[in-house]
């Protein structure tokens, strides 16, 4: 048949052009291969308390996150994380480390409270006993990896105290905060029912 003589002339010529290179591939579309198949950091031996690697990235142009809390009317408190050079990860995003790209988890006293991909979450009082603690937010990569720089893991913490009359808590002290920057506690005394969980905004 014609046509089948015709596609294997067409072969032919490819194999003496060089393969592929010559027949419709283009340089960009590899380049653009070879950029996404480039690793991204280094991973390196400190782990978080669940096991997570860090992966070390220059500091220039590495992800920073700050924290501030605020208290709410029902002895809640509303977290507002604020990134540079970080974007969060939509669900369903490939398990695949991206510069400047992930999700953020949110720990109390070092226990998990939350894996956010937004830059807000409602902490609700009912999660949060009585006393002083330190709320966490660390950066990780789509790969469950902890963005990390000079070895330690890009995070900011903020103190909340609860009491049985209520709580508060005060902004951390700069908006840009790269790792284990704490900002200040404060304590009032108003009244209010606890919020039955803390959930995403």
């Amino acid at each position: 048949m014609w046509w089948t003589r015709g596609l294997l002339a067409a072969l032919a010529v490819c194999a003496l052009l060089g393969g592929s290179a010559g027949c419709g591939t283009s340089d960009a579309h590899e380049r653009e291969d070879a950029a996404s198949a480039s690793p991204v950091g280094k991973l390196l031996d400190e782990m978080d308390e669940e096991g997570r690697l860090y992966r070390e990235v220059d500091k220039k142009g590495a992800p920073e996150v700050a924290i501030e809390i605020q208290p709410d009317s029902d002895d809640s408190w509303d977290v507002t994380l604020t990134v540079h050079h970080f974007r969060f990860s939509p669900a369903g995003t490939r398990s695949v480390p991206t510069a400047g790209r992930g999700i953020a988890h949110l720990y109390l006293d070092g226990r998990t409270i939350a894996r956010l991909r937004t830059a807000e979450y409602h902490l609700a009082g009912d999660l949060v006993p009585r006393g002083t603690h330190h709320v966490t937010a660390r950066l990780y990569a789509d790969d469950g990896t902890v963005w990390a720089v000079h070895g330690k893991p890009v995070e900011s913490t903020a103190d909340i105290t609860a009491s049985g009359a209520g709580a508060t808590a005060t902004p951390p002290a700069t908006p840009t905060v790269t790792m284990s920057a704490t900002s200040p506690g404060a304590r009032t005394d108003t009244g209010g029912s606890p919020d039955p969980g803390g959930k995403a905004s």
